[in-house]
Parts: structure tokens; C-alpha cells; sequence
């Protein structure tokens, strides 16, 4: 009898790439406190009044551009990552895990998944939350609404967290290889090297990196060079972290390597540089053969493959740019699977 569960749970997405539904999921994304932290009143202004009734629409027709016959690519990603890890520890652990995935918001929810495994027996957890550098507005909401959904039943089940792996070699091995497979693919298929590499995470309120600061020693600056006592949980030096960790493996000097942010929503300050600037000015700065990947995305999304894929190459290259690769996320590779398992701090062999 299966005796542990481990649960993977990714942003999620919405059903179809229409009005309807990404109306529905951005409703239930835009709705967690942690993702647009201001009073509640205000959030309900500012989500039904000005972004429900504009971005749905031009949303969807985003995601439409990205939408495979199997439906949403980051679940379709998330599905095959959960079936290659169960293949996995059922040959080193038979009968030992359970895996199931689940998003944040959509389908299929991490309250589905919670009974699953309560519905097996199982009432052991190990809950691995798919973003590798911890956030307030994505790790913490995963942490809550696992909370909360174990909550809703009379036994709570016993759930250990994994709560950041932006350094672990599980994560930067696997994906300085796919770097560095892509940096020599980029110089046979363009006929010469890259000349930077651009390193884009996901953006946040700076108001929410601030706020993050117990001990009030945030600059938004230099703090984050190296991850030390006041600052374990900062979301922005754990990129900084992975950027450094990824350019070290692949020995790149530091001019041929920089950190951007990308996907920020509204006019308040988000981190900085905006990766759409950084896009638009590298040329200008003589960078005419580009790199660019995403670490703190571990499967293709809209924001890799439309955001950055898409519309990011258009403006490198209409900036005067001439060679635009984008390095895909992990998804399922073999390499990352393998990693996952100490990432997960299972044991080595069977006990």
C-alpha cells in the first residue's frame, strides 16, 4: 500500500483559450491576497471594474497563440513531469509514493489532489511547490491553500514543505546543461556565438520585496549579491542567486550575462530592470546574437512562450537584434526528473 504522497502544484491555467474562461481563472488568481496585496476593498475595485471588464479578451487571444491540441501547455507539462517522476520512484520505491499534480488556481485544484490521497489512505505529504525561488505571492499561496483545503476534513494529514530550490544542483544542473546545449546549438545555427545571455524571472511589486523585510535592512540593491542572514527568504536575491549559480557553471564573464524581470501588471514599481526595456536596449549596446532564459519557470507557459518567445524576440529584433534564442524550461527532462527526488529530500535507496 502506497504509504506517501507527493504533491506538485504549478500556477495553473485557465480551461480554454477564450473570454469565459480566463475570465474565470484570472478572477480566481487575481483574487488571492498575496498576489495583489492591497486592502480588500480596493482589490475588488480594481479587479472587477478595471482589469476583468479589459484583459480577459486580450488574454485570451495571448494564450490562443500558445494553446496545443492537449489543451494548456504548462498542465500538459505539469502531467508528463508527474507521470515521469511516478515511473521513477515506483522503480526505486515500489509501491512506496503517490504523485499527483495541481494548480494554484484552475484545474485540476490542489483540493482535488488533497483527496485523492485522503481517499488512499495516505496521510503523509510531501508538497513540492513548483517555483524555485520562494515568493510571498506564489510559494506562500500554495502554502495556504494547502492549509486550507487539509483543513476542511477531521484528520489533517501530516504536510512537509519544500520551500525554495533556487540554488539546489537538482535544479541548476539540469538546467545550466539545456544552457549550455542551447548556447551551441545557437552557434552552429547562427554561425557565431551569443553575445549576452539575459537571465528573465518573473517580476513582483517592489512594494512586496519590502515588505518582505523583517529586519529592515532592504536596499533593492546590493543586499541581494549573496544570500546571508537578514535575507534568506527574498525572492529577489534568490534570482540573483540562480543567475549567478547558472552563469558560474557555464563560466560566463560577467559582461556576457545580466538579470531581468519580466510580466509585471499596473504602474507601481515592479522589480527592475523590465526585461521589455532590457529587450529594446541591448542592441543599442552592441548585443546583436541574444540568449535569453527564464529560471523561475520550470515548465513553458504563456510567459515563456508568448511573453518572452513571442513578443520578446519581436522587440530584440525590431531593436535592431539579428539572433533571438529562447532556452525552454525543464518541463520533463530527464535530468530534471532524476534531480527531483533530492530536491524532494527522499531517500537515496529503500529503506
Amino acid at each position: 500500500m502506497t504509504r506517501e504522497g507527493i504533491l506538485l502544484v504549478n500556477l495553473g491555467s485557465p480551461e480554454a483559450p477564450r473570454p469565459g474562461p480566463v475570465r474565470r481563472y484570472l478572477r480566481e488568481f487575481l483574487s488571492d491576497r498575496r498576489v495583489i496585496d492591497i486592502a480588500a476593498p480596493a482589490r475588488w475595485l480594481l479587479l472587477n471594474l478595471i482589469i476583468l471588464p479589459l484583459r480577459p479578451r486580450r488574454s485570451a487571444e495571448a494564450y490562443a497563440q500558445i494553446w496545443e491540441e492537449q489543451g494548456s501547455p504548462l498542465v500538459r507539462h505539469g502531467r508528463d513531469l508527474t507521470l515521469a517522476l511516478s515511473e521513477l520512484l515506483e522503480a526505486r520505491f515500489p509501491d512506496r509514493y503517490r504523485v499527483e499534480l495541481a494548480m494554484r488556481y484552475g484545474q485540476p485544484s490542489i483540493e482535488s489532489a488533497l483527496d485523492v490521497f485522503r481517499k488512499a489512505g495516505i496521510v503523509q505529504i510531501t508538497v513540492l511547490p513548483l517555483y524555485p525561488q520562494y515568493s510571498s505571492a506564489a510559494t506562500a499561496s500554495v502554502i495556504d491553500e494547502v492549509m486550507r483545503a487539509a483543513s476542511v476534513h477531521w484528520t489533517v494529514p501530516a504536510l512537509r514543505f519544500v520551500h525554495s530550490f533556487y540554488d539546489h544542483a537538482g535544479f541548476i544542473v539540469p538546467l545550466a546543461e539545456r544552457l549550455r546545449s542551447s548556447l551551441a546549438h545557437f552557434e552552429s545555427e547562427s554561425g557565431g556565438g551569443a553575445d549576452h545571455v539575459l537571465f528573465s524571472f518573473h517580476s513582483v511589486p517592489e512594494r512586496q520585496i519590502l515588505r518582505s523585510d523583517d529586519l529592515g535592512v532592504c536596499s533593492l540593491g546590493a543586499c541581494c549579491d549573496a544570500i546571508r542572514p537578514p535575507n534568506p527568504n527574498c525572492y529577489r536575491a534568490h534570482c540573483f542567486a540562480t543567475a549567478r549559480a547558472l552563469a558560474g557553471r557555464l563560466a560566463l564573464e560577467p559582461a556576457r550575462w545580466s538579470v531581468s524581470f519580466q510580466s509585471r501588471l499596473g504602474r507601481t514599481p515592479w522589480l527592475r530592470p523590465y526585461t521589455d526595456h532590457v529587450l529594446a536596449e541591448l542592441p543599442e549596446r552592441g548585443v546583436r546574437r541574444l540568449v535569453i532564459v527564464s529560471p523561475s519557470f520550470v515548465a513553458d507557459c504563456l510567459e515563456t512562450l508568448e511573453e518572452l518567445n513571442m513578443r520578446g524576440r519581436e522587440t530584440f529584433l525590431n531593436a535592431g537584434g539579428e539572433h533571438f534564442h529562447y532556452v525552454p524550461c525543464l518541463n520533463s527532462d530527464p535530468a530534471w526528473v532524476q534531480g527531483l527526488p533530492d530536491i524532494l529530500g527522499l531517500p537515496t535507496a529503500p529503506s
